[in-house]
């Protein structure tokens, strides 16, 4: 089964920091772009980051510079997103998607209509 499937996520504490997973199932991420978006409840989905299928580029969203970093390890068909310090309006469901044929940028420019999307990981941020 193709699929991608999120891990990571969890309860912290504002100030805190999680690292989120998004495993390949049954194809390789190698020429696929990934972008980690996310959805706050009553909320529409918002691009987060993303990285370009060999880590030629990467892109931020404005509330993730300087607190997330985006990596995948090609090897392990993986890809992740370290996030510190961690506020409350990041609580959200965090979601991978893949697609081939566009940039970082452009990979974060347009949400939805990708090749494959996981299912979620639930961040929620809270003392």
């Amino acid at each position: 089964q193709l699929r991608l499937v999120e891990s990571g996520g969890g309860l912290v504490q504002p100030g805190g920091s999680l690292r989120l997973s998004c495993a390949a199932s049954g194809f390789s991420l190698d020429d696929y772009a990934i972008a980690w978006i996310r959805q706050a409840p009553g909320k529409e989905y918002e691009a987060v980051s993303c990285i370009s299928e060999r880590r030629q580029s990467t892109y931020y969203t404005d509330f993730a510079k300087g607190r997330f970093t985006i990596s995948r390890d090609n090897a392990k068909n993986m890809v992740y997103l370290q996030m510190n310090n961690l506020k409350p309006e990041d609580t959200a469901s965090y979601y991978c998607a893949a697609e081939r044929g566009v940039d970082a940028p452009a990979m974060c420019a347009v949400i939805g209509g990708y090749e494959y999307q996981g299912q979620g990981t639930q961040v929620t941020v809270s003392s």
